[in-house]
């Protein structure tokens, strides 16, 4: 009982910051929202019993992906920012909303169709071992995932001597 109390608290932060994130005007703010969203996330992550994965959330995304954003975003001239405040018009939101509807309903019949939630219903009372799991993450086989590591970390590092070179002065 108390996981479910737990899990709905938890699903009521992430979906309200969610919502603020995204309908808020001014930047930081929704920089905050991020945070409190990926925060959220993280405390699935611990309530499910996954700490590493938990404390990998709090970590990589929470901490270093929102500081990027902000980093980011103070690196924009602040008088570019000042004018941004963008109108919506009806039109674009329709359109977003049947756009919305359109990918739910291609989502729910691919579910649907695969019938990935009975089959994961069968496999969520067998556990994977922990050897298996470190295997598959720093193997350099088939499905395992060394390569992707490292082309992130190589993504990563020219990103920051890209931020580097904007916020040098010459």
């Amino acid at each position: 009982m108390g996981n479910l109390v737990m899990f709905c608290v938890l699903a009521a932060v992430i979906i309200g910051s969610a919502i603020y994130c995204v309908t808020t005007k001014r930047i930081m703010r929704a920089a905050t929202f991020l945070l409190f969203v990926l925060f959220g996330v993280a405390g699935l992550y611990f309530l499910l019993d996954y700490t590493f994965l938990g404390a990998a959330q709090i970590s990589i995304y929470a901490g270093g992906v929102t500081m990027i954003y902000i980093f980011a975003i103070q690196l924009v001239n602040k008088q570019t920012l000042q004018g941004m405040i963008e109108r919506m018009k009806g039109s674009r939101v329709v359109y977003g909303a049947l756009l919305c509807v359109v990918g739910l309903a291609t989502v729910l019949a691919v579910f649907l169709k695969n019938r990935w939630i009975d089959a994961s219903i069968r496999v969520a009372d067998a556990e994977v071992p922990m050897e298996s799991i470190g295997t598959a993450l720093v193997g350099s086989e088939k499905y395992q995932y060394v390569l992707p590591f490292e082309l992130i970390s190589v993504f990563l590092l020219a990103c920051i001597i890209g931020g580097i070179m904007i916020a040098r002065k010459e």
